[in-house]
């Protein structure tokens, strides 16, 4: 009759077994921590140090000198333009106002004012987008000088799940769409998107 007692080698193979699973499940929940900040790539401080480029959601104030019925608010269409009496439809995606007000002065020396005087604005900037653990996550009104912190005021705070150390923000920069970590003292962009992730502990 065989011996129904404990084999060592067995016990031996399962602790070891068991020790290995246990470091197994002690890196995979400390790797969020770990890896809970990573600095954004340089293309999002780029673009806050370059001339702003103008979107759909933007609105301008273009000043016409002595021309009341040129002087209004033009608002960036989902195209990218925008729409005045005399010259019609300027692209402004992707531009400066700057550029956008020598175009603007260009079509209206090419038969229309004599030497026009033109200025252009940004009178609103378009909205920044703020989702995940926020209390109300939606689309807001950027104003300048933004920082992730104060977008996330502006969303009614964090949840109890938020992580609050870092969030995760899209931008658009040089044509490109970017996905970088931020922490709150970084500064927002207009049509930025805002990601608050949930904590793992």
């Amino acid at each position: 009759m065989r011996s129904s007692s404990f084999d060592p080698s067995t016990g031996k193979r399962f602790m070891k077994h068991l020790r290995l699973a246990t470091l197994a499940l002690s890196a995979l929940m400390l790797l969020p921590a770990c890896a809970s900040y990573a600095p954004a790539p340089d293309a999002f401080h780029q673009s806050i140090e370059q001339p702003y480029r103008l979107d759909s959601g933007d609105r301008l104030k273009v000043v016409v000198f002595g021309e009341e019925g040129l002087t209004n608010s033009y608002a960036v269409d989902k195209a990218g333009f925008v729409a005045l009496p005399l010259v019609g439809e300027v692209p402004a995606r992707g531009r400066s106002p700057e550029q956008v007000r020598q175009e603007i002065t260009q079509r209206l020396a090419e038969g229309y004012l004599n030497k026009p005087d033109v200025t252009v604005q940004v009178e609103q900037y378009r909205p920044f987008f703020i989702m995940g653990e926020v209390a109300t996550g939606g689309q807001y009104t950027y104003v300048p000088g933004m920082t992730v912190q104060n977008a996330i005021a502006v969303a009614g705070g964090y949840t109890p799940r938020a992580e609050q150390g870092s969030m995760d923000v899209t931008r658009e920069s040089g044509g490109q769409i970017l996905t970088g970590r931020m922490v709150p003292t970084d500064p927002l962009m207009p049509g930025d998107t805002v990601y608050v992730r949930e904590r793992w502990f």
